[in-house]
């Protein structure tokens, strides 16, 4: 079992940007915070990542989500779910990083 992502776990960019955790689920939780989904897309503020021109990662677009855990249909966000961070343009800027996670819910 892996633990879930809630509105209450903690991801950034590869960059160092926070990314905020916002969720369409109002039916699952684990201590009070709702459970991430698959199909969530989050913003990310404070990315400092300018090569050549500024070129910051704005959003998440999550690629894989629990194979059996769901809510309403929908995969669940897990520790080991894969996020890829882009900037205004979509172009990839790299995998989001699961900084923290809350101990108690698990899915698979």
């Amino acid at each position: 079992m892996i633990p879930l992502l809630t509105t209450a776990s903690t991801v950034q960019c590869p960059h160092g940007g926070q990314v905020l955790l916002l969720t369409t689920n109002t039916d699952a939780k684990v201590d009070g915070a709702p459970v991430l989904l698959l199909s969530d897309q989050h913003a990310i503020v404070g990315c400092t990542f300018a090569p050549s021109a500024p070129s910051p990662c704005v959003l998440v677009r999550w690629q894989t989500g629990g194979t059996q855990t769901q809510v309403g249909g929908t995969p669940v966000l897990l520790q080991s779910s894969v996020g890829i961070c882009e900037n205004a343009a979509k172009v990839p800027q790299g995998p989001a990083v699961i900084v923290q996670v809350q101990p108690n819910g698990k899915g698979l």
